[in-house]
């Protein structure tokens, strides 16, 4: 599970899990997500061609997946935020290759509002 501050001092919770121990979920809002479309630029495949040659961690191709994760992840926590929701349960990532060196990143979860039993 993951908390986030909210600007007015209440925290926003996602978990990958269907349920948020210590809460208790009081309304479903539905399916909310995040959608990021990422390339690589021509320096960028350029840097990870000579580092493919050294072998190991790929560390532009990483960084730039965690990049558009990150981005996909913030996306859906706002869209979830708009529809009045303090939490999102059943949180998923998918990516699929739309075209050679375009990549998608989709963040998805069902968002709630939860209210602490403690």
């Amino acid at each position: 599970m993951t908390s986030f501050g909210r600007p007015h001092g209440t925290e926003f919770l996602v978990t990958t899990s269907n349920e948020l121990q210590g809460h208790r979920v009081v309304r479903q809002l539905g399916v909310v997500r995040g959608l990021t479309v990422r390339s690589r630029s021509v320096l960028g495949n350029l840097g990870a061609s000579l580092q493919t040659l050294l072998g190991g961690n790929i560390t532009l191709y990483t960084e730039l997946a965690e990049k558009a994760r990150q981005e996909a992840f913030d996306l859906m926590v706002q869209h979830a935020r708009e529809h009045g929701a303090n939490a999102i349960i059943a949180m998923r990532y998918d990516a699929n290759e739309i075209t050679d060196g375009v990549t998608e990143v989709l963040a998805y979860g069902t968002a709630v509002v939860v209210e602490s039993l403690v």
